[in-house]
């Protein structure tokens, strides 16, 4: 096959966590136009806060607030900003001791050029119009004139009024995927309602999907070998949560499936049975949907169940 595929692909989930008392108080603070930072038992000040001493381990709870003016210690121009970034025109990553702090905070710096920034560059926050209890209250920094805040940063509760408790910071990650000239065979057959692996060489084993090479052996594959249609259910899952974006009620059926004349098992979603009635060496069969490059689901063929010594080696 001469043509390679590629096409776009998108990861993306939602990352929920809780937070514990330091983690709130400094995202709360955010929201209230204060930074806070931590002092461990030696005296440093950590901004942003964690909760355990990352030298010693010991919880830290001793919170203080630092300035929102600061100190360059080292940059990076970023001349392309990309979705979802701090600003959507040039701008440079900056690491900014804050007044009081003892550590550096990453963030965005609005600058007209590279030539603009440099290390010990003074600035400042720049708040969010917008402040929900986020680091992107911090809109960005500014340059700044003014001289460094002096003193010792105050002590501080942590108490707010409506403290943030949790946060869902979305993660995505974008890839135009090349699937290589191995899984470009399976696909194009899978457009033909087939479904094709590789056999190795030496095991003379046929992974399905090829991938290349043998896992087993390391050797190089390309002897197509087309398995299938029917197979078997070697091991499976009840599925009782419903994904976003997904058109399947729960309960549902995902399985591991030994397609015939294959030597690895795919997964496939069980349909056209009752959840609790699918098994192991059940005989499936897949089911096709018009504008579908790839089975919909696999669904009972009616055969007795596949004997355990038969597929034991696939589990």
């Amino acid at each position: 096959m001469s043509d390679v595929l590629s096409a776009p692909l998108v990861v993306e989930f939602p990352f929920t966590r809780s937070l514990g008392p330091v983690q709130s108080a400094f995202l709360t603070g955010l929201r209230e136009r204060t930074v806070l930072g931590v002092r461990t038992d030696d005296g440093t000040v950590l901004v942003p806060p964690v909760e355990y001493d990352p030298v010693t381990a010991n919880e830290l709870r001793n919170l203080v607030e630092v300035a929102p003016t600061g100190t360059v210690t080292t940059w990076a121009w970023n001349p392309s900003p990309r979705r979802d970034q701090p600003l959507d025109t040039p701008f440079a990553w900056v690491l900014v001791r804050l007044d009081g702090a003892s550590t550096a905070l990453l963030h965005a710096l609005d600058a007209p050029g590279p030539q603009s920034v440099r290390t010990g560059m003074r600035v400042r926050v720049r708040w969010a119009a917008t402040r929900t209890g986020a680091i992107t209250d911090i809109a960005c920094f500014e340059p700044y004139d003014g001289a460094a805040a002096g003193g010792e940063p105050a002590p501080h509760t942590g108490e707010f009024a409506d403290p943030v408790t949790g946060i869902v910071a979305p993660a995505r990650l974008d890839y135009t995927h090349t699937p290589g000239r191995a899984q470009s065979a399976y696909l194009a057959a899978l457009e033909g309602r087939r479904t094709v692996g590789e056999r190795c060489p030496a095991c003379r084993k046929v992974y399905v999907p090829p991938r290349g090479a043998c896992p087993t052996c390391g050797v190089a594959t390309a002897e197509q070998v087309e398995v299938g249609p029917r197979g078997t259910v070697t091991t499976f899952c009840i599925v009782n949560i419903k994904a976003k974006n997904l058109d399947i009620e729960v309960p549902y059926v995902y399985a591991h499936i030994a397609l015939d004349g294959a030597d690895l098992a795919l997964h496939g979603r069980i349909a056209g049975i009752p959840y609790d009635q699918v098994r192991m060496g059940l005989r499936v069969e897949p089911v096709w949907v018009d504008g579908v490059r790839h089975p919909d689901h696999y669904r009972p063929t009616g055969e007795p169940d596949a004997d355990y010594d038969t597929y034991k080696e696939l589990v």
